[in-house]
């Protein structure tokens, strides 16, 4: 097998569209990423919920002058704007870019619409601690039974949305709502506790403080989803490159893997491409081992894999600066 009688698992070539293994390799997003309908429907029903949430939440604050429970409300709003985004995202994903200009569609949008929505915390935390001072400086006046009852209705739309929300396997836009949502719950969990405190003891210091402590899940949910979405961005591996290496190293034909790339286009999208030599002599059994290897890359979570295979070389390193590996 002479070099240029490198397997290709590409969709080129009909034959190594399915490699008889059932998985799909090709760019018609057939990579196994759920029911994206069903997706942008949740994301969908969760940003209603959280427009309606919001509204109470931040017209009880203001009438009953609870700090905490207007960060309550403002969390709930960046987060309605965030479940709307993530809907657009997905719903655009799905709907458009197929075809040859966008090999993998418009997936990528999923990742960048979750990085905006972590910016978008960013200023909250902002605005909560600023109103959480001037509240510390000069407590004011809480309406105890109207605020609890808002906050507890908050608490559950939150665990509405929460419901609504999970599953065994969720986009990077749906985790990211689920933290948002999460957070939420403890924050409208500590608003209640807070004005239940300040019932008792009379210590209306305790609102801002809640107001505090809210905007700091509120940042963690902010760095978790930029990092998530960053990874992603940057083509940090979602793989661990050596254990998977090793186990291809370990297929009967592989001699050598000289190159190993895994990346992710979103979330529930992730490509490889891997350039490994071979002692075999016929394209029949360089196709076995080009199946061997869709396998394991399969086993491992790859939804579309190139797979690059060539004669071992005694002038290898030649052979690789030439293909630029």
């Amino acid at each position: 097998m002479s070099p240029h009688e490198s397997a290709h698992a590409h969709d080129d070539s009909p034959s190594r569209d399915d490699h008889g293994h059932g998985h799909e390799h090709d760019h018609s997003h057939g990579h196994g990423h759920g029911d994206g309908n069903t997706s942008s429907r949740k994301l969908a029903a969760v940003s209603l919920i959280n427009v309606v949430g919001f509204v109470v939440e931040l017209a009880g604050g203001l009438a009953f002058g609870s700090v905490a429970l207007i960060s309550d409300a403002i969390h709930m709003l960046f987060d309605a704007l965030a479940y709307v985004m993530a809907f657009a995202a997905a719903y655009v994903a799905e709907h458009y870019g197929e075809g040859e200009r966008w090999t993998y569609g418009l997936h990528r949008l999923e990742p960048f619409a979750a990085f905006v929505n972590g910016l978008l915390l960013l200023p909250m935390v902002g605005f909560i601690l600023w109103e959480s001072y001037h509240r510390f400086l000069e407590p004011v006046a809480i309406g105890t039974a109207p605020t609890l009852a808002i906050a507890t209705g908050g608490l559950l739309v939150n665990v509405g949305s929460v419901a609504v929300l999970h599953g065994d396997a969720m986009s990077l836009n749906e985790r990211g709502a689920f933290y948002h949502l999460l957070g939420d719950a403890g924050g409208s969990v500590a608003v209640i506790v807070s004005v239940l405190v300040v019932e008792w003891t009379g210590h209306r210091i305790v609102d801002p403080i809640t107001a505090a402590l809210i905007a700091a899940v509120v940042a963690w949910s902010a760095v978790r989803v930029l990092r998530g979405s960053g990874e992603i961005f940057f083509l940090k591996t979602p793989l661990e490159s050596d254990e998977i290496r090793g186990h291809i190293r370990e297929l009967d034909g592989v001699d050598r893997v000289d190159d190993f790339h895994a990346w992710q286009i979103c979330s529930q999208i992730t490509v490889a491409t891997v350039h490994l030599e071979t002692g075999v002599e016929t394209m029949t059994e360089a196709e076995s081992v080009v199946d061997r290897v869709h396998d394991e890359l399969a086993h491992h979570g790859v939804d579309h894999a190139t797979v690059e295979v060539s004669p071992s070389y005694t002038d290898r390193d030649v052979y690789l600066d030439t293909h630029c590996h």
